[in-house]
């Protein structure tokens, strides 16, 4: 092995390479991930896309757990203020009634002075008794009063704390709203580029390759799932309309754009083609002889060729090729090609996948 000692410009050349080298981005675009994660530099916004889609569900539920709870909390506040009102009119009550006492003794002689009531008594019983009763219904009244401020004290310091926790629930519901309403701008701007390369790819006729997302780790049970998790169907099997040459040969699936497309079952992805009226498919063989397509998507997440399990993202829903509209168009053949559609609505139900 040659000295170094021989070349002393050698070590700064190195050292500048590897500075030069640890500087430079990496094709993972925002993500920071590699091409083994993401599949090409331009494909980050995929990843993007998939991750708002997650910021935006837990937010989402976020808003709405705090929603309720303001509501609840407004409820409470409410019933403490029934409640304080109800006191009130219950103690106007007691002083009403108080003052019809004093006025009833007064006439009946309570309010003569002691001596006047000791001459004019029949008997010393009749004027111990007249007092004792005067004094114990006097004292059972202002216990009663005693008791009902007692309880309005209570209940408006109650109010007054259901009152200001109702009002800190709405303060953090506004901020809920406002990282709900900045994660959903993000997203829909997000949408727009990742439809932008999509339309982009139908143009020019090539796919720009896989996109390897990191999907979430949740187990599927089933054999067979439906092709989005959440969805509103649209166009039916066998539907007629101008935007079909002849009858619509698959089931819509109404999705924004960017969502999670899955494999309905396990099998080979047998085609990846962008272009045509399909805009960017993907074909899947299945046993039994039976393939399924899935169309108009955004972006794909698998190769040809490759093995797919049930469950398994294999794109992002978009709206290129002939498509009105963001949405998934999916199909269920005897063939890898059109012209051998079966309705999929059946076929999935009798798999244990019931479309509603």
């Amino acid at each position: 092995m040659r000295s170094l000692r021989r070349h002393p410009l050698l070590v700064p050349a190195l050292l500048c390479a590897f500075a030069v080298l640890a500087a430079r981005p990496t094709d993972g675009g925002d993500g920071g991930a590699g091409e083994g994660a993401y599949g090409s530099a331009d494909s980050g916004i995929s990843g993007q896309v998939a991750r708002l889609y997650e910021d935006a569900a837990v937010a989402t539920q976020r808003y709405e757990a705090g929603r309720l709870k303001a509501e609840g909390q407004r409820a409470r506040a409410l019933r403490v203020e029934a409640l304080l009102d109800r006191e009130r009119r219950e103690s106007a009550v007691m002083h009403e009634d108080l003052g019809r006492i004093a006025r009833a003794q007064y006439r009946s002689g309570g309010g003569l002075p002691l001596t006047a009531q000791l001459i004019l008594a029949d008997s010393q019983d009749e004027l111990m008794r007249g007092q004792h009763v005067f004094s114990q219904t006097q004292l059972a009244v202002n216990n009663a009063i005693d008791k009902s401020r007692r309880a309005e004290r209570r209940l408006a310091a109650d109010e007054a704390k259901a009152v200001a926790a109702w009002q800190a629930l709405e303060q953090r519901n506004a901020e809920l709203a406002g990282l709900k309403k900045d994660i959903e701008q993000k997203l829909d701007q997000a949408r727009r580029q990742l439809q932008g390369q999509a339309d982009a790819s139908v143009a020019a006729g090539a796919c720009r390759g896989a996109v390897r997302l990191d999907q979430p780790r949740k187990a599927v049970t089933n054999a067979w799932v439906a092709p989005v998790e959440a969805y509103t169907l649209s166009a039916g099997f066998g539907s007629g309309g101008a935007r079909w040459a002849n009858r619509h040969t698959g089931q819509d699936f109404a999705v924004p754009i960017g969502t999670p497309v899955r494999a309905v079952g396990a099998g080979r992805v047998v085609k990846v083609s962008c272009g045509g009226a399909f805009g960017i498919e993907v074909v899947a063989e299945h046993m039994g002889g039976y393939y399924t397509q899935y169309a108009h998507l955004a972006a794909v997440t698998v190769d040809q060729g490759e093995q797919v399990s049930a469950g398994q993202w294999i794109g992002q829903s978009g709206t290129s090729g002939n498509s009105t509209g963001p949405h998934l168009h999916f199909e269920v053949r005897v063939t890898p090609e059109m012209g051998s559609a079966v309705d999929p609505v059946p076929w999935l139900a009798a798999r244990g996948v019931p479309l509603g």
